[in-house]
């Protein structure tokens, strides 16, 4: 069951929004196992910061190779408040997404999902709002605390906020920063780290992170030059 987004009016009212929708966060699947497309969701911001273009590529879960991909230029849609960061990028996201001929099976998102002061961030809202399995995989923590991991690729170790796991911290790169896994909807949080490993052959970053980066940022660039 999908959730039509609604915008806030204000902070007070996006706090209830993500607790509200929280309830509504699947945290143990059934996710896609074996999923045939996997999307890349970033947002690249203006000098500006009064313009951002939201890009999804989705990827051939084997290959890697883009399948699909699509941005949407327009500008930041709540104010910048700690926490409540998915309210400014959420409607171009969406319009995005819309864009797309292939329907990404799985969402990789560069933000957190559970792993989130109220439990709700990026992921999970995309998650609830499509109804497709998302994943947060963030490249520093919004909460929680952790010991480890190890130093050789797929060493991970849980990332608590008090008492709670909230996400991993996995190594994807011997000798190289972790990256922050999180549920967002529909998968369980092995199952996420599994896909984040597949995902990140040579980099530190999933490919899904890396192609959604460059096409936000080259399709920013581009509508500069347009004017």
């Amino acid at each position: 069951m999908t959730v039509p987004y609604r915008p806030p009016a204000d902070v007070a009212e996006a706090r209830r929004v993500q607790e509200e929708l929280r309830a509504r966060v699947e945290l143990v699947g059934p996710g896609p196992s074996v999923p045939a497309t996997v999307a890349g969701l970033d947002v690249a911001y203006a000098q500006s910061g009064d313009r951002l273009v939201a890009a999804v590529t989705v990827l051939d879960a084997v290959s890697l190779d883009v399948v699909d991909e699509a941005v949407h230029v327009g500008r930041p849609a709540f104010p910048y408040v700690p926490g409540l960061f998915a309210f400014r990028e959420m409607p171009a996201l969406l319009a995005a997404l819309d864009r797309l001929t292939v329907r990404p099976e799985l969402l990789v998102c560069d933000g957190h999902g559970v792993a989130h002061p109220r439990r709700f961030g990026l992921a999970c809202h995309l998650g609830v709002v499509t109804g497709v399995p998302a994943i947060g995989v963030g490249k520093t923590p919004l909460v929680g605390s952790w010991t480890g991991p190890g130093l050789r690729r797929g060493d991970r170790s849980a990332l608590r906020d008090g008492d709670e796991v909230v996400g991993q911290v996995l190594r994807t790169r011997d000798g190289v920063r972790p990256v922050f896994v999180s549920v967002g909807h529909r998968i369980g949080l092995d199952e996420a780290v599994e896909r984040v490993l597949a995902l990140t052959p040579r980099y530190r970053l999933p490919e899904t992170t890396r192609t959604a980066d460059r096409l936000c940022r080259q399709a920013l660039v581009a509508h500069d030059k347009l004017g």
